[in-house]
């Protein structure tokens, strides 16, 4: 059976910690900031872990990482 492919834009965007969990950068922190709050800014920074339903997905798009 050949090798399966990586899915680069998955890639990109979400990362494999220590502990096994994925992690992924939060929505809404593109543009139009000046409309939100300093706190909810400031909550957008951090990165968040990918929900155990969703976690399923990624390893079927990156089957390497």
């Amino acid at each position: 059976m050949p090798k399966m492919k990586t899915h680069r834009s998955a890639k990109k965007r979400f990362k494999r910690t220590g502990s096994g969990k994925w992690v992924r950068r939060r929505a809404f922190k593109d543009h139009l900031l000046t409309k939100k709050p300093a706190k909810r800014r400031r909550r957008l920074r951090k990165p968040a872990v990918v929900h155990p339903n969703d976690a399923h997905r990624l390893e079927r798009l990156l089957p390497y990482a």
